[in-house]
C-alpha cells in the first residue's frame, strides 16, 4: 500500500509510506526511526508532522522497479514476421508513438505483422543497427533506454539517419530539423526563459539550465537570460507528471523522461517523477535510476530551437540516454545543425560548446541533490538525502 502526503513548499519534502506485511521487522524499524525523527524535528519547527517528513528511498518500497516501462520488451527477444505473442500489441504502439508506425493505424493486435516489421527496420536503421527487421538483443536493448519523447519520424518523414555534407566542417552530418526547418525569427534571437513556480526551485537548479542555455549559445548568434513570467518568456519550462495536458502524457520513472516543442512554440517540459541529478558525479550515483538533469536540458532545448534528432550516438540530439549517464558537451553534428538555423557565434573557436564559466560546488560536491517529482500543480520537491545505518 502506497500513501501519498501533502507536500510543503517550504521544504519540498515527501513521504511514500510502506505497509508493514511488505517489510521485514529491521526495516520496519529504520522506517520508525525516521518518522521520529521527522515528527521531533516538526515539533521543533512548530510545523505539521505530516508536511515535514523525509522521503523514504525507493529501493525499500515493495512496488519499486528500476526497469522502466520498456524493459518487458525483453519478452519479446527473438520474435519475427508472422509470431503471434502477448502483448506485443504494446510494441506497435510503442513504434506508432515515435513515429514509426503512422498515426492512422489502429491493428494493435499481438500479430507480428507488416507494419511491425517495417517499423522495426526503420529504427534499426536509426539507431545504426543491422536493418533485419528482427527483434534481437541488440534491438531490444536500444528501445528499453530511457529517452526523449519527442518522435524521431514526423510526418512519415525522417532525416534522422541521413547523410548531409557540411562544407564548414567537410563532413557528414546526421542531425535534422522540424518539417519546413522551423526555427525562431531573427528579430527574437535574444531569447527569454522562465519556470513555472520558478519561486519553488533552488538556485542550483537554475544554475544546471543557465549553463544549458550557454552551451548553445557559445555555438551560434542566440543570446538566453532568464525571466520571473512565464507569460511573457519565450520559452517556458516546467517539471510535470503523468498528463499534464499537452498531449504527450508522462509515464513515470524512466521511460520517456522530458519533451520539448518546435520554435516557436517554446515548451520544455520534463518528467516530474525522475531522479534528477542537479549536482555531483551522476555517474557513481547509488540511485540506479539516477538521470543527468543537465544533460537531457541540453537536448530538449536543441529541440525548443528547431533540431530534431540525430543518429549520430555521441551527439546531443541522439534520441536515448542511460541513466546515470553525463553527456552535455555539444557534437559536432549538434554544431553543424544549429548553425545551419542560426549561424555561427564569431567568438566561437570550434574546440567546445563548454561554457566559459565553470561550477566549482559541482566538481566538489560528490553527493548531489535530487529533484524528485512535480506535482501536477506544478509544485517542485526537492529530496535531502536519507542515510540509513
Amino acid at each position: 500500500m502506497l500513501l501519498q502526503f501533502p507536500t510543503d513548499p517550504a521544504f519540498g519534502l515527501h513521504l511514500k509510506a510502506l505497509h508493514s506485511s511488505y517489510l521485514d521487522w529491521i526495516t520496519m524499524r529504520r522506517f520508525a526511526e525516521l518518522v521520529n525523527a521527522a515528527i521531533f524535528l516538526s515539533v521543533i519547527l512548530q510545523l505539521s508532522p505530516a508536511l515535514l517528513i523525509s522521503s523514504i528511498p525507493k529501493q525499500l518500497l515493495p512496488n519499486f522497479t528500476s526497469t522502466g516501462p520498456w524493459k518487458v520488451f525483453q519478452n519479446f527477444t527473438g520474435a519475427h514476421a508472422g509470431d503471434i505473442l502477448d502483448g506485443l500489441g504494446n510494441m506497435k504502439k510503442y513504434f506508432q508513438q515515435f513515429g514509426y508506425i503512422p498515426q492512422g493505424y489502429s491493428d494493435f493486435t499481438d500479430e507480428f505483422d507488416d507494419a511491425l516489421e517495417a517499423a522495426i527496420k526503420t529504427y534499426q536503421r536509426n539507431f545504426n543497427l543491422k536493418p533485419t527487421g528482427l527483434l534481437d538483443e541488440a534491438t531490444i536493448e536500444q528501445m528499453a533506454k530511457p529517452r526523449c519523447g519527442n518522435a524521431d519520424i514526423v510526418n512519415s518523414s525522417t532525416s534522422m539517419s541521413s547523410g548531409k555534407t557540411a562544407s564548414i566542417f567537410h563532413s557528414v552530418g546526421h542531425y535534422s530539423f522540424f518539417p519546413g526547418q522551423q526555427r525562431w525569427p531573427s528579430d527574437r534571437w535574444n531569447l527569454t526563459y522562465a519556470f513555472y513556480r520558478q519561486e519553488s526551485i533552488p538556485d542550483t537548479a537554475k544554475a544546471v539550465f543557465s549553463r544549458a542555455f550557454q552551451r548553445w549559445a557559445a555555438v551560434t548568434l542566440l543570446t538566453f537570460s532568464e525571466t520571473t513570467s512565464t507569460a511573457t518568456a519565450d520559452i517556458k519550462i516546467g517539471f510535470f507528471v503523468g498528463d499534464h495536458n499537452d498531449g504527450e502524457p508522462f509515464d513515470g520513472v524512466l521511460g520517456t523522461l522530458a519533451h520539448a516543442f518546435s520554435p516557436t512554440a517554446g515548451m520544455l517540459h520534463l518528467d516530474g517523477d525522475e531522479e534528477w541529478v542537479i549536482e555531483g558525479d551522476v555517474t557513481t550515483s547509488t540511485i540506479s535510476t539516477a538521470v543527468d538533469l543537465e544533460s537531457v536540458v541540453v537536448h530538449e532545448i536543441g529541440h525548443v530551437l528547431g533540431l530534431g534528432h540525430s543518429s549520430v550516438e555521441n551527439s546531443i540530439m541522439f534520441p536515448t540516454i542511460s541513466s546515470r549517464m553525463r553527456k552535455v558537451d555539444l557534437a559536432a553534428d549538434d554544431i553543424q545543425g544549429i548553425q545551419v538555423l542560426y549561424g555561427s557565434n564569431p567568438n566561437y573557436t570550434g574546440i567546445s560548446s563548454t561554457p566559459t564559466t565553470t561550477d566549482p560546488e559541482r566538481e566538489a560536491n560528490d553527493c548531489g541533490f535530487r529533484l524528485y517529482g512535480w506535482v501536477p500543480t506544478a509544485l517542485l520537491a526537492v529530496g535531502l538525502g536519507v542515510l540509513l545505518p
